[in-house]
Parts: C-alpha cells; structure tokens; sequence
C-alpha cells in the first residue's frame, strides 16, 4: 500500500528507520548484536552506573556501520556504536544509558565483560540475540501534528472501512527495536532538547520490549510469521526505551526517555 499515494500530505514527514529484528543467538564481538559481548578496549575501564557506583553496566546493543544503511550517521571516523546501561532498578527510571562511538579497528586488546549484577531488575538484562536488519519506510503515529491528523481522521477511517488497514497500527510508525526513524512512543511523545545547544535531539535507538504485538503484526516479515517474536528486553507493559542525541554539538550528547 503506498502510503503517499493515499495521504500525499504525509510525504514531508518520512523517515526511513533500520529495524532490527533481534532473535536469540550467538554473536561474537565482531557482530552486530542486542545484548551481545562488546568490542570493547581493555584499556578503557568498563562503565559504571553514576547512581550505582561500582556496579558495572550491561551490553544491550553493538551495531557495525558496515551491517546497516545510514539510517543514523556516524561520527566521522567512526565505525562502531555501543549502548549499554544499569540493570539495577533506579527511583523513577528503568534504566541509566550509556552511548558509545568508536573505530573497530583501534580497539586492540578486547576487555571482557564484568559479571552481572546480582540484583538486576527484571527484564532490563537483554537476552544474547543476533540481528536481522531491515529497512522501512516509516510515518508519525504519535508525533503527527493535530491539525494533520483532524484534516486526515475521516480520510483514515475510510480506508480501515474499505481495506481493514488502520493508519496508525499498519501504516505509521514501525514496531519494535530499531535504529533512526521516529520512536515507538506508546504515551505522548516527549522529544528532549539538547542541554548545550538548546535544539531538539535526533532519535537514535528505540529498544521495546516487543517486536509485533495484536494489530501491529501486520509489520511481521513473511519468515518470521510461524514464529512469536518477543523482545530482547522485558521492560514491562508495551513501552520501551528511547535514546536521543544532538548531532550538531561535540561528542553527540545523548539523552533517554521511557513509557509503559
């Protein structure tokens, strides 16, 4: 279904976004991988929690420039990025992320992981998946502008009356754990803005803790239909994670957001 062809309207607002499809594997330290082992220096120390100090973060994403489209651009002599964050439960928070930029091939010597924390909450610790990427065309759901969706509500209603596709679960924003594209806000959208610069942060990464639930597995590829895909993560209701970051400032600030 060619979505501009129906609603031209929506054309402005495309954005391409790299879902991942994250199943259960082995990845090495040379793949691409959600909660998989990281290439990681072992001259560098391994981060900390800031709320937590002395306790060590978890791997939750590795993503090879090389294995993806540029859905997100990487900083100039970068070829590697790395997320990772506290497992540890956090007073009003899920999770305390940390983003991480580098070159593969200047890492070196490979550190290995610390052990997990013994009190990791339920469902923040990500299962070892390999990925799976696939690149699609996606268009607001919840960041759609009011006055665009009062104009198109009928148009939209029309269509799910004639074709049983409902805009916002078929043909909007795409499910699950993925790169670049808008996020998989689930409540009202809560855009963050950059402390240095003042503008508002490009989305990153979205880690849910679904891939395709109800309606939305109309977004489930043919060879994954047999399947029942879960998340990578189990951060409880349908919500997710969402990272943000300025691209304009030095060292790309970042910042999360989170719903249920």
């Amino acid at each position: 279904m060619d979505v501009e062809e129906l609603f031209p309207e929506l054309a402005p607002f495309r954005r391409e976004t790299m879902r991942l499809h994250p199943r259960a594997g082995r990845a090495t330290r040379g793949d691409s991988s959600v909660g998989g082992p990281l290439l990681w220096p072992a001259r560098e120390p391994w981060p900390e929690c800031p709320q937590h100090p002395g306790s060590p973060m978890v791997a939750v994403l590795q993503i090879h420039r090389g294995d993806i489209p540029d859905v997100v651009p990487f900083p100039a002599g970068r070829d590697l990025l790395q997320v990772l964050w506290c497992p540890r439960p956090h007073e009003g928070q899920w999770v305390v992320p940390q983003v991480c930029w580098r070159s593969a091939a200047e890492v070196g010597e490979v550190r290995q992981a610390p052990p997990v924390p013994a009190d990791a909450g339920y469902g923040q610790l990500p299962r070892p998946c390999v990925v799976h990427p696939e690149l699609v065309t996606e268009y607001p759901s919840w960041d759609l502008p009011d006055e665009l969706w009062d104009a198109l509500d009928d148009r939209f209603e029309q269509l799910e009356r004639e074709t049983g596709w409902n805009y916002q679960d078929h043909l909007s924003t795409a499910p699950g754990t993925k790169l670049g594209g808008y996020p998989g806000w689930c409540q009202e959208p809560q855009w963050p803005d950059c402390p240095d610069c003042g503008t508002t942060m490009d989305h990153l990464l979205t880690v849910e803790s679904t891939e395709e639930y109800g309606p939305r597995q109309a977004w489930t590829p043919a060879e994954d239909r047999d399947l029942h895909p879960v998340g990578a993560v189990s951060l409880g209701g349908l919500g997710g994670v969402y990272l943000f970051e300025c691209r304009s400032c030095p060292g790309r600030p970042f910042a999360h957001r989170y719903d249920t």
